[in-house]
């Protein structure tokens, strides 16, 4: 077996799935390539949340995208993840920015950004961004860079 992956518990294995938000199932593995720039890009297009006031569904497209650093996330467990938002209640940018600092706590990234792209609801859309560069390297610069440059979608 490969011993980057030995550690892993959901990939390959029943799917249970959370009740409720469970930042727990993130797992890792070892990035093969950590000397190399490039980007890993997740898309998930059924993600699910509860708002916190009236209870009502919202739904949204997730995007991440990152520069891994040592580590990766394990794409089942990131699914088990954002799947355990489905009976949380959250506003819309809390969702976000509580993905994104997960995410950077989990793996440590050179780099990362998640964006949301919320339905309507009350004829509204909301499209929350945040990203994150390691602190005094030029991965900071590209936050800055990527924030001051993020046009609306």
């Amino acid at each position: 077996m490969d011993r980057t992956t030995d550690r892993l518990q959901s990939l390959g294995r029943t799917t249970g799935y959370k009740a409720d938000y469970a930042p727990e199932v993130l797992e890792t593995f070892e990035n093969k390539h950590p000397g190399n720039d490039y980007w890993v890009q997740f898309n998930c297009p059924e993600f699910t949340s509860l708002c916190p006031i009236t209870g009502q569904p919202d739904f949204a497209e997730i995007k991440i995208m990152y520069i891994p650093g040592r580590r990766m996330v394990e794409s089942k467990s990131l699914k088990l993840y954002l799947f355990s938002f489905r009976n949380h209640g959250d506003f819309h940018e809390d969702c976000v920015n509580t993905i994104m600092k997960d995410l950077v706590e989990l793996m440590e990234p050179k780099y990362i950004e998640v964006a949301g792209l919320f339905t309507p609801r009350g004829g509204i859309s909301i499209y929350p961004y945040a990203n994150y560069g390691q602190p005094g390297t030029k991965y900071e610069q590209l936050a800055l860079q990527r924030m001051a440059a993020r046009q609306p979608v």
